[in-house]
C-alpha cells in the first residue's frame, strides 16, 4: 500500500527514505509528541510556580518564564535513564520487524490519548499526572499491539514504574508533615507561618530567596524527569520510522564497541578459575561476548536487519554482564565488579541514547508550554487544596520535598508525577499546620478521582485508538 519510496532530506536527520504518505504520518507523530510536551509544560509545571505566586515571592509574569527556563535546562541535564525506561515499556523488538505504519498506529494512539486526557483535566482545573497519563497510554497501546501482532508488554518495567508513581506521593505527604513539624517545633520562626494579605504583603528577603530557590529546584527536576518522557516518546517515533538510523548510536564506532567487549571479557578467565562450582553464568556471558564480537567483524551495522539483530545482542550482553556483576553466588573482587559495571554502562550507551537535537526540541516545547495556560492548575494548587491560603512554610516545605523526591527518582531512572508529589506535599503541609480539617475535601476528591481514573481511562482510550487506526492500514 505504501511501497513507493522517496528520498527526502530533513534537518538533523539527513536523507531519509519514506513514501509520502508515511512521511506525512511521521511528521504528524513528531508534531504530536512536541504537542504532548507543550501541554505537559503548562499542565505540570504550574505546580512549581503555584507556591511562589501565592506566597507573593514572585509575580506570575516573572515566575512562569523563570520556571520555563529551568525546565529547559533540566531536560538537558537529566540524561536518558527515564526516557529509556519509558521506551522499554513497549515491545520494541517486535515493533521494529513490522511495517512502519503499525508503529505509527501505536505512537499516534499513545500520543492522542495522552493529549486528550491532559487537556480535559487541565480545562477542569484538576491537577492530574502526565506521567500516569503517558504510562497508561503506553500500556494500553502495547496491549493492543501484542494482541494483534504478538510480543508482550514489559510488565516487570510497568510494575517498577507503577510502584514509583504510587509511593512517591505517599513519601511526599509524609515528608512534608515531618518537615512542617520540624519548622513549627524546632525552628519556631513566626515569619515562616505568615499568610500573605494583599498585593503589598511580600515575604521577607531570606524567605523570598528560599521560596524562589525551591521553585527553581522543582522546575529543574521536573524538566529532568518529565522532559525525559518526551525524549523517550520522540526516540520511539524515530526508531519506529527510521530504525536503521536510530536503533543504535552510530557515533560509537565498531572499534570502540569491540574494545568494550574485550574489556568485559578480561576478568572472565579469572572468574572461571575462582568459581569452579558456578561456571555456567560466566561461560554464558563469555559465549555471548564472542558471538557479538564476530558480528562486528561481519559489519553488524550494515542492513536494517543486521542492525536489529545487533541491537538485540548488545542488549542481551549488557543485561547478562549486569546480572553477573551482582550474582551473589560468585566470588568477585571489587576490581572485577567495577570492570563489569563499566562495561555494562559503556554497552548500554550503544542502545540507550538520544541525539542532542531531540533533547533540544523537547526542552523548547516544555519550556514554551510552561509559559502558557498555567493559571487553571495554579489556582487549584494555591487556593483549593487547603481551606486557607498558603503560608511561606507550607509553600517551601511542599516544594523542597517535591524537588528532593523528583531529583532522587531521576537519579534512579524512574518516572514520577510532579503533580502528585507537589499536591500531596501541600496536603501534608496543610495537615501538619491545622490537622485533617484544614483540607478542602471537594478538591481532594476531584484530585483522587483523577488519580484513580487516569490509568484505566488512558489504557482503554489508547487501546481503542490503536484498534481503530489499524483499520486504515
Amino acid at each position: 500500500m505504501l511501497s513507493t519510496m522517496n528520498s527526502i532530506t530533513l534537518p538533523f536527520m539527513g536523507a531519509i527514505d519514506l513514501s509520502y504518505p508515511v512521511l506525512i504520518i511521521f511528521l504528524i507523530c513528531l508534531l504530536s509528541v512536541l504537542a504532548f510536551e507543550f501541554v505537559n509544560g503548562f499542565h505540570d509545571t504550574a505546580n512549581a510556580v503555584a507556591t511562589v505566586i501565592y506566597t507573593k515571592a514572585l509575580k506570575p509574569n516573572i515566575a512562569v518564564p523563570w520556571s520555563g527556563i529551568w525546565n529547559f535546562l533540566g531536560v538537558f541535564a537529566g540524561g536518558v535513564a527515564v526516557a529509556m525506561g519509558i521506551l522499554k515499556l513497549v515491545p520494541l523488538d517486535e515493533l521494529m520487524n513490522l511495517p512502519v505504519q503499525v508503529g505509527a498506529c501505536l505512537v499516534l494512539a499513545v500520543l492522542l490519548s495522552s493529549i486528550i486526557w491532559n487537556l480535559g483535566t487541565w480545562y477542569l482545573g484538576i491537577p492530574c499526572s502526565s506521567s500516569h497519563t503517558l504510562i497508561g497510554a503506553l500500556i494500553g497501546g502495547s496491549i493492543g499491539f501484542t494482541y494483534f501482532y504478538g510480543g508482550s508488554v514489559n510488565w516487570g518495567k510497568a510494575e517498577e514504574i507503577g510502584l514509583s508513581l504510587i509511593l512517591s506521593p505517599i513519601f511526599g505527604f509524609g515528608a512534608s508533615v515531618l518537615l512542617m513539624f520540624f519548622l513549627k517545633n524546632v525552628i519556631k520562626a513566626k515569619q515562616l507561618f505568615h499568610i500573605p494579605q494583599g498585593e503589598g504583603d511580600k515575604p521577607p528577603f531570606l524567605i523570598r530567596i528560599l521560596l524562589i530557590t525551591t521553585c527553581t529546584l522543582v522546575s529543574f527536576f521536573h524538566g529532568s524527569n518529565d522532559g525525559q518522557k518526551g525524549v523517550g516518546l520522540l526516540m520511539l517515533i524515530l526508531i519506529t520510522f527510521l530504525p536503521a538510523k536510530f536503533a543504535i548510536d552510530h557515533s560509537i564506532s565498531n572499534a570502540s564497541i569491540l574494545k568494550t567487549l574485550e574489556t568485559a571479557e578480561l576478568p572472565l578467565e579469572l572468574l572461571l578459575a575462582a568459581n569452579t562450582n558456578h561456571q555456567a553464568p560466566i561461560l554464558n556471558v563469555k559465549n555471548l561476548i564472542r558471538q557479538t564480537e564476530s558480528e562486528i567483524g561481519q559489519n553488524a551495522k550494515g542492513s536494517t536487519a543486521e542492525i536489529f539483530k545487533f541491537r538485540k545482542d548488545i542488549e542481551k550482553v549488557s543485561k547478562e554482564i549486569k546480572a553477573l556483576s551482582t550474582n551473589q553466588e560468585l566470588q568477585l573482587s571489587q576490581t572485577e565488579k567495577e570492570q563489569l559495571a563499566l562495561s555494562y554502562k559503556a554497552l548500554n550507551k550503544v542502545t540507550d541514547f538520544s541525539p542532542l537535537w531531540v533533547i533540544a526540541a523537547i526542552s523548547i516545547s516544555l519550556g514554551l508550554g510552561t509559559m502558557i495556560g498555567w493559571k487553571r492548575i495554579v489556582v487549584t494548587i494555591g487556593e483549593k487544596i487547603g481551606n486557607e491560603h498558603l503560608n511561606y512554610a507550607q509553600g517551601a516545605t511542599a516544594e523542597l520535598v517535591g524537588a528532593a523526591t523528583i531529583g532522587l527518582s531521576t537519579g534512579l531512572g524512574l518516572p514520577v508525577s510532579t503533580t502528585h508529589v507537589l499536591s500531596s506535599g501541600i496536603a501534608g503541609a496543610m495537615v501538619a499546620q491545622g490537622g485533617a480539617g484544614n483540607l478542602n475535601n471537594k478538591t481532594l476528591k476531584s484530585i483522587a478521582m483523577a488519580w484513580v481514573l487516569t490509568l484505566p481511562v488512558c489504557i482503554v482510550l489508547s487501546l481503542l485508538l490503536f484498534t481503530l487506526f489499524r483499520l486504515f492500514l
